[in-house]
């Protein structure tokens, strides 16, 4: 028997933190469970069959994903596949890995389409790889700035940045790739040619870290230093972060600053 719509569709994003369970919020846990519909992109297996125990309704998005299917199409094919529950009067819940937010395109598009659509839509955040790397590296971001940019973005748009910040590149171990394929790690003339460029700002023996946040309670991040030019000749995962220490801060311009502690 069909049942009844008493009320519109609604949609509700969530992040799942970084570490299983222990990073998933009180609030994101609630919605979790009340949804009548509940999909989810999820990085492991555990991850996978915890919501599936929180919600059975709980189905992955991770199948619209496909060797040589562009990523732009995949992110249509979930938002789509989102939005005809919503369409349908079910109360919505999406989960993703992380902040859902940050660096993930279909949870945005599933919430402006709703909205314009008429229904409500909202997102509530979640423990992202930025705030596990600022812990776990002793970075604070207020300090000499900081910067993020996505690693495929930040060479072929040749975006500007200042190198006495610190510079965040995000998914720098999926560098340059359209879509998804077996074993993915970065190539290293990909690899190369960021160093390369990141050369022309930075001196061959600056430090830099690659990092990968811990996903697991028991397990410890991965933080590995190398000198910039040593870059090209790493072997990194998808989920490798590269963080980048700012240079020797330029000095302070006293006459603003004397202004500023006038007024």
């Amino acid at each position: 028997m069909t049942r009844g719509r008493r009320q519109p569709g609604s949609l509700v994003v969530v992040g799942t933190g970084i570490k299983l369970v222990a990073h998933a919020t009180s609030e994101a846990i609630f919605w979790l469970r009340r949804a009548e519909k509940l999909f989810h992109l999820l990085t492991d297996t555990a991850a996978e069959a915890w919501i599936q125990r929180l919600n059975p309704s709980a189905i992955s998005l991770a199948d619209c994903y496909a060797q040589g299917k562009s990523r732009e199409k995949s992110y249509r094919d979930m938002t789509d596949r989102i939005l005809t529950a919503v369409r349908g009067g079910y109360q919505v819940c999406a989960a993703f890995y992380g902040h859902p937010g940050v660096f993930a395109d279909t949870p945005h598009q599933a919430i402006r389409r709703a909205r314009r659509e008429g229904f409500s839509a909202r997102m509530l955040p979640g423990i992202s790889s930025e705030d596990c790397l600022f812990a776990d590296l002793g970075v604070d971001p207020g300090l000499h700035g900081c910067q993020s940019f996505e690693a495929t973005d930040f060479l072929a748009s040749r975006r500007r940045f200042d190198p006495t910040s610190a510079l965040i590149l995000w998914q720098v171990g999926v560098l340059g790739e359209p879509s998804v394929r077996p074993d993915m790690r970065c190539r290293p003339e990909r690899l190369q040619f960021l160093k390369q460029v990141l050369c022309r700002h930075y001196p061959m023996r600056h430090t830099v870290f690659l990092y990968e946040a811990a996903q697991f309670p028991i397990c410890d991040p991965i933080i590995k230093r190398v000198p910039l030019g040593q870059l090209g000749r790493q072997a990194l995962l998808p989920m490798t972060t590269l963080y980048i220490p700012p240079k020797a801060s330029r000095a302070t311009d006293s006459r603003i600053a004397r202004w500023l502690n006038e007024k």
